[in-house]
């Protein structure tokens, strides 16, 4: 396989493929968590080279809680990607953060309750900070490359995730935004926290399609209302991505990337040898 992807790009609801790859092949390598949602496209986009996978799987076939997170995260990992960012849809919890707009978070609440959030078990315990959730270069990065798309872009915000598939109700819906929340979505815990265990740089580019259930002039949403702002977003979200690939600070090296250096509190001497075998691509 030719270099390292300088980027790897994580696509949700509505971005299933990126047109303008160049020199293309896919890969879809097993992990100790299983296989990733979907195989991994490589290819050069902007002349650089990227790793493209479809979150929900080809076809949309993987609800929020059944995506592999730890499989689609160890991939990236295995791959050499030292950067992700994650394109996905959200509700919005503010009257000011319209549908069509597009929201770079700086915090994350996790709400969801049935699903794997570490790659630390069965052995090894490794206690990660993240107290800032998203890389903040690789959010100056992602606001940098939505600049010239002409979109509204907040710069800012808290994202809680809830497990879904569902939508929220109106009570749930109105507790959040009495918690301060700016925008609702389903895939961003525990994939923000795997990144950092895998000590990759990670941010998200959240595309509001709806005001959730809370605003009552606005209908509630549906999936139709999701899907219809999507592809009207889609060209937006592709455009961001050529832009992004370009920065030269993708292939600088980031205080993520040494995030485990004092997180691991298991003694070496305690550790199984199927526990070690199974994070060596995490722990050497």
């Amino acid at each position: 396989m030719n270099e390292a992807p300088v980027l790897g790009v994580i696509g949700g609801s509505g971005l299933y493929d990126l047109p303008g790859l160049e020199d293309v092949h896919t890969v879809h390598p097993e992990t100790p968590y299983g296989k990733a949602s979907s195989p991994i496209v490589i290819g050069l986009l902007a002349g650089r080279r990227i790793a493209f996978l479809t979150r929900h799987g080809i076809g949309h076939i993987y609800n929020p809680s059944e995506v592999n997170y730890r499989a689609n995260i160890f991939t990236f990992k295995q791959l050499g990607v030292k950067k992700i960012v994650s394109i996905s849809a959200c509700g919005s919890l503010r009257e000011d953060f319209a549908p069509g707009d597009i929201v770079i978070p700086d915090q994350l609440v996790d709400f969801t309750r049935d699903r794997k959030r570490s790659f630390f078990e069965g052995g090894i315990v490794a206690h990660i900070g993240v107290a800032e959730p998203f890389c903040g270069t690789m959010r100056q990065y992602a606001r940098n490359s939505l600049a010239a798309t002409g979109a509204m872009v907040h710069f800012g915000g808290t994202l809680i995730t809830v497990e879904g598939p569902r939508f929220s109700t109106r009570a749930e819906s109105n507790l959040f935004r009495s918690w301060g929340i700016a925008i609702i979505g389903m895939t961003t815990s525990p994939e923000a926290f795997l990144a950092r265990e895998a000590e990759i740089c990670y941010c998200s580019i959240a595309h509001v399609t709806d005001y959730d259930v809370w605003h009552t002039s606005e209908a509630p949403v549906s999936v139709e209302m999701v899907v219809r702002t999507l592809t009207k977003n889609t060209e937006t979200a592709q455009q961001s991505l050529r832009n992004l690939v370009k920065d030269p600070g993708l292939i600088a090296e980031c205080a993520c990337h040494s995030a485990l250096k004092d997180a691991v509190i298991t003694h070496p001497d305690a550790m199984t040898e199927t526990a070690r075998n199974k994070l060596a691509g995490l722990i050497g």
